[in-house]
């Protein structure tokens, strides 16, 4: 009789969480940061859900100076969107030529002949 009253709690607590699971609204609010002056590491994000609704954007400091800022939603009925952004001149270092030496070939001045 024990084993009965066991099996049926474990399967009234399963129902439990999946009503739970079901009901559930998950919300939250997430934001991160880098500034690293060491590096130049510059980053931003920004994240905010509601339920099966998310809208986002992050930012990247890109190596050429400009930054890139991404606009981003995500629902069950549009899917993923995202806007991408790119903000600031691109500033691109001129290229150095490579000076490459190449020094002369030693060729070894031994006279062989002489010694056979």
């Amino acid at each position: 009789m024990q084993h009965k009253e066991s099996y049926y709690s474990s399967q009234i607590l399963a129902l439990c969480i999946a009503l739970f699971l079901l009901q559930s609204h998950p919300r939250y609010t997430f934001n991160y940061g880098v500034h690293d002056p060491h590096t130049g590491d510059v980053k931003t994000q920004h994240e905010v859900r509601d339920g099966d609704v998310v809208h986002g954007s992050y930012s990247v400091n890109e190596p050429d100076g400009s930054v890139r800022i991404v606009e981003y939603t995500a629902d069950d009925h549009n899917g993923f969107n995202a806007v991408v952004k790119k903000v600031g001149p691109a500033i691109h270092p001129k290229p150095v030529p490579i000076i490459k030496y190449v020094s002369p070939a030693h060729y070894n001045t031994y006279d062989y002949e002489k010694h056979y």
